[in-house]
């Protein structure tokens, strides 16, 4: 099963609001499954389906303690705050200190389309927030001061560079 290509900054993908799926089926579990690989592959530890080049409501997430595969993934309680130091996989070369829910719980559909809840505490709700986020088109960046935006700007520029000589083609 092939990776799929990870979108970058400044790819207009990454700033859609994506669309919900109205069940999971083998379609969306394929995707599960590249967006799962494509993420061990670069080393991440979450990944939403716009970040592929897939305007849906999927993500997934591993921060050590096994793949968590969620559709239409909606955060319904946050709880006290936490701030780290994110990274994103769209955003190579950037980290923002971002401040998250130190415990939330998102419901959503799993993989094999039933209705399920998901509870995170530090790393694992921080990650859940982030690719939540991606969905709606809200990237690390958006969380900056303007102290981080002036230091990563340059980097924001040769990203958004790149991005416009890539074709508009979709996976």
């Amino acid at each position: 099963m092939p990776v799929y290509r990870i979108r970058k900054y400044g790819e207009p993908i990454l700033r859609k609001q994506c669309v919900g799926v109205d069940s999971v089926g083998l379609r969306e579990k394929e995707i599960f499954d590249r967006i799962a690989l494509t993420m061990y592959e670069a080393q991440g530890i979450g990944l939403a389906a716009c970040q592929v080049g897939i305007e849906r409501q999927l993500i997934v997430v591993d921060v050590g303690g096994g793949l968590i595969k969620l559709a239409n993934p909606l955060i319904i309680l946050r709880e006290d705050e936490s701030t780290i130091e994110e990274g994103c996989l769209s955003i190579p070369g950037v980290t923002v200190r971002v401040k998250r829910a130190m415990r939330v719980l998102v419901q959503g559909l799993n993989e094999e389309g039933r209705r399920t809840k998901v509870e995170g505490e530090g790393l694992l709700a921080h990650a859940l927030q982030h690719e939540v986020d991606h969905l709606s088109g809200i990237l690390i960046i958006d969380y900056a001061s303007s102290q981080e935006r002036d230091n990563f700007q340059g980097e924001l520029r040769k990203l958004d560079e790149k991005a416009r000589l890539l074709p508009l083609a979709e996976e």
